[in-house]
Parts: structure tokens; C-alpha cells; sequence
């Protein structure tokens, strides 16, 4: 074997282990990963091991009008984006003539 084909036997034999990593890391971290082509959002999620929403991300909050209240185990969170292409100005500074 040439060392061309070596290494890239080797990193192809790498890429479950490398996935994997990556899975431990999201669950870990409480994030969500979505990709597209333009962009990798890692966005949280609620824990489950919240003592206020136990995972559930929201609670009830009683009164004259109840409604569901965000909890801050994730809600206080960014969301990290990464952009992939470039975004086009949606008018060019030149006339079409």
C-alpha cells in the first residue's frame, strides 16, 4: 500500500469512533445539532435531570391566566451557528444596464 491510500484508510477506520465522540458530546453538553447547507445550529435542550421542569423545558404557572413558563435550564442558553455559504445581498449595488 502507498502511504496516500494508508492514510486514508485510516482515517476512514477513524470516522465511527470520531461520531461517536461527537454524539457523548451533544448528549453531554444538552445540545441538538442540525445541519443544512447553509448552516450547523447547535441549539439546548432541557435537562433531564432539572429539579424546577424535570426535563419537560416549561411548567404552569397559576393565576388569572395560566400559561407555560420557559425554564432557564435551557432557555438562558444561546444557540451556537455556524454559517456555511456566504448570504447574497438581495439588490447588487449595480444598475441591470
Amino acid at each position: 500500500m502507498t502511504g496516500r491510500l494508508l492514510r486514508a484508510a485510516l482515517l476512514l477506520a477513524a470516522l465511527p469512533a470520531a461520531a461517536g465522540a461527537v454524539a457523548v458530546a451533544l448528549k453531554a453538553g444538552h445540545r441538538q445539532l442540525h445541519v443544512d447547507r447553509h448552516r450547523f445550529d447547535l441549539a439546548p435542550q432541557p435537562r433531564r435531570s432539572c429539579l424546577y421542569c424535570q426535563g419537560d423545558g416549561d411548567w404552569g404557572v397559576d393565576g388569572v391566566n395560566p400559561e407555560m413558563e420557559a425554564c432557564g435550564c435551557w432557555a438562558n442558553r444561546p444557540t451556537w451557528r455556524l454559517r456555511l455559504l456566504p448570504v447574497r445581498a438581495a439588490w447588487p449595488d449595480e444598475p441591470p444596464f
